[in-house]
């Protein structure tokens, strides 16, 4: 089979791979719709592994099942999550699904023509998709997991005011879900054409990132917020949220700048105002299921995000739109033609 093998951004060849048949309690799944996600592109993330085939925003069609497999067939549509947690280690037990240190096996990339699951994933990483969810739209089934647990975790209530900074995919599904929350919404970017894309999800202001943002933020709520999302890794995002964030508020880096730089976190003045500052990139198990409801149901729509549709033999250039950050909200690699 075909794979796109990553070995930095600018080098990413397609490359034939040998795909071996199921065993016990595996299956063979025709990849059919594969996104690019912002952390793809995050070479120093990335480059200690590499080369590898990327792409865990994956919906697939089962071509083959091993023996023991009893829940799925041939034909069915599925959605794979790139891991899954043990249940078992502290991290589980206290609800830290992402930092579970029980995970042995990992959903091979996406960016091929057909992926080998694993055992492990087919028992509990593996959820056939509803008749209303496409293919395509099964490449948000991740990312948006991860968006309500950031979410969660600072304790978004409906009425509250939230900042969401940065307007790229990550940063648009905030806006939707925070709306679906019945939050009041503001979203900054640097580039016009997204911040329109923010209005239209129903952010209620919208402000460019050279603005005085925190100033905008409270001349139109009349007061801090209760939350800043960073879907941005820019340093000066990060202290508009220091300035925009009101006592009891929760700041929380969706995205974080590179391990080079600093972040310079005004203690002194957090210190009498309890906000708490969060970290949030993965997801778990009950956010995977709300996200898949949530696309079923049509309550978060995804159709306008995607941008481009580009067949394997095009993953380079797809990385390279990505790297841009102009015209591309979400890149999906289509291994076999253009089925949805």
């Amino acid at each position: 089979m075909k794979a796109a093998v990553w070995y930095h951004n600018r080098d990413i060849r397609i490359e034939e791979q040998t795909l071996r048949r199921p065993g016990s309690g595996e299956m063979t799944v025709k990849v059919r719709s594969s996104g690019i996600c912002g952390s793809d592109v995050v070479e120093w993330y990335r480059l200690p592994r590499a080369p590898l085939v990327q792409g865990h925003e994956v919906g697939a069609e089962v071509v083959e099942t091993g023996a023991e497999v009893t829940r799925f067939r041939p034909g069915d549509r599925v959605f794979i999550a790139p891991k899954v947690p043990c249940l078992e280690c502290k991290y589980c037990r206290g609800g830290h699904f992402p930092q579970c240190v029980g995970v042995k096996e990992r959903m091979p990339g996406g960016f091929a023509e057909y992926v080998l699951v694993p055992r492990v994933l087919v028992e509990r990483g593996a959820y056939l998709l509803p008749p209303s969810v496409s293919f395509d739209q099964a490449t948000f089934i991740e990312p948006l997991a991860c968006v309500l647990r950031s979410q969660r975790l600072a304790g978004l209530q409906a009425g509250q005011a939230v900042l969401v900074l940065g307007c790229g995919m990550s940063g648009l599904l905030q806006v939707q879900a925070a709306k679906h929350l019945g939050c009041r919404v503001a979203a900054t970017d640097a580039d016009p054409s997204r911040l329109a894309r923010a209005a239209a999800f129903g952010a209620d202001h919208t402000f460019l990132a050279a603005e005085d943002v925190p100033a905008r933020v409270v001349a139109s709520f009349a007061a801090k917020v209760d939350a800043a999302i960073l879907c941005t890794a820019a340093l000066p995002a990060v202290s508009q949220a220091w300035a925009a964030i009101d006592k009891g508020g929760a700041i929380v880096f969706f995205a974080v700048p590179g391990p080079t730089e600093d972040v310079i976190v005004p203690l002194n003045a957090f210190w009498t105002q309890e906000i708490r500052i969060l970290t949030s990139y993965y997801c778990g198990p009950s956010e995977i299921e709300a996200s898949l409801r949530l696309l079923a149901e049509g309550d978060i729509e995804v159709d306008s995000l995607i941008t481009h549709r580009l067949p394997l033999a095009e993953t380079a250039r797809g990385f390279g739109l990505v790297l841009e950050g102009k015209e591309a909200i979400k890149v999906v690699i289509k291994p076999h033609g253009d089925e949805s």
